[in-house]
């Protein structure tokens, strides 16, 4: 038998593969699944409760658990007598100090995204985005596979777009991604317009992030939110951002370094120490450099003009 397993995120792509889904399936040999990162905003989780009425649907809530890595890395910090340096020469050993520190906080608190990181002992980048991996397609290939090993053969429908971005330019509409396993991938050639055009033809309302300045939902920020929708995030939603300040000081203790910022932004010259490339990251000094221009040479009058409560839309929603 075949089952067709729907990855949704709560935003407008996943939300059209669903409906699309639905449409030519019906909802006898549908799976709809969301990985929760635990980076999301309320909205989103508001929004899936909405899809699951608004749809006679179940959208089954996968959560990554870290419990078992974070405590092989607290019996590795507690025994941990190596000698020598690396290739950057820095100490290998964790020194007492800083093993007092990480071990102070190597505990699970439950959010996978914080967990992770506290696991890591950093946050992830935009060369080392390890949270889509471990928070998202981890997630969806064990519940898949499960399915496959109970006798299934799978198709994941996906809501990829070939003009999202570079790396998914070649996205193809179908494809074998394993044994019983295939992708099918039904709007890789839709416009956003396309895919916002048919939601609203299916009745179906946008996630309301989308009306509040948000090119994207999912992540609260996300680890590569430009300039723009940071403003947005500040001036709408700024205990998101207090939250990231907190999550901060928890994985910098967690780090060998004692320092790790949720921002990667390289708001910094090739020769700075390590702990002017942290400065120039932590949560507050990106708030700040997201109201300049001129390569944060000059404060932007006009960032500080978002009205919290006024309709924003990458997209003309508001229009």
């Amino acid at each position: 038998m075949i089952l067709h397993v729907v990855s949704v995120s709560g935003g407008k792509d996943s939300t059209a593969t669903l409906l699309l889904a639905l449409e030519k399936i019906g909802r006898e040999r549908l799976r709809a699944i969301f990985c929760d990162t635990g980076n999301e905003h309320s909205a989103v989780y508001e929004y899936l409760s909405y899809l699951e009425q608004a749809l006679d649907i179940r959208i089954d809530r996968l959560k990554a658990d870290f419990t078992d890595q974070i405590a092989a890395k607290r019996r590795f910090i507690s025994r941990d007598q190596r000698v020598g340096r690396d290739k950057r020469g820095r100490k290998i050993r964790w020194s007492n100090k800083a093993k007092r520190r990480a071990l102070e906080v190597l505990h699970p608190t439950g959010n996978p995204f914080l967990d992770l990181c506290i696991w890591k002992g950093r946050f992830p980048s935009r060369k080392a985005q390890f949270c889509t991996e471990e928070l998202k397609r981890n997630m969806a290939v064990s519940y898949q596979l499960d399915l496959v090993d109970a006798g299934y053969q799978i198709v994941s429908w996906q809501g990829v777009r070939r003009d999202e971005s570079l790396n998914r330019r070649h996205a193809k509409k179908i494809e074998r991604i394993g044994p019983a396993m295939r992708a099918f991938r039904p709007i890789v050639e839709w416009t956003a317009l396309q895919v916002f055009d048919y939601c609203a033809q299916c009745g179906i309302q946008p996630n309301p992030l989308y009306l509040q300045g948000m090119g994207r939902v999912g992540c609260m920020p996300c680890i590569n939110v430009g300039k723009d929708e940071l403003r947005q995030i500040h001036a709408r939603f700024p205990e998101a951002l207090d939250e990231k300040a907190r999550w901060e000081a928890l994985v910098s203790k967690a780090s060998k370094r004692g320092f790790s910022t949720f921002f990667n932004k390289e708001l910094h010259a090739a020769n700075y120490a390590d702990r002017r490339v942290h400065h120039a990251n932590r949560v507050e000094a990106v708030i700040e450099w997201a109201h300049t221009t001129r390569g944060g040479r000059q404060f932007d009058l006009l960032a500080d003009l978002v009205e919290p409560t006024a309709c924003s839309s990458a997209y003309g929603l508001c229009e």
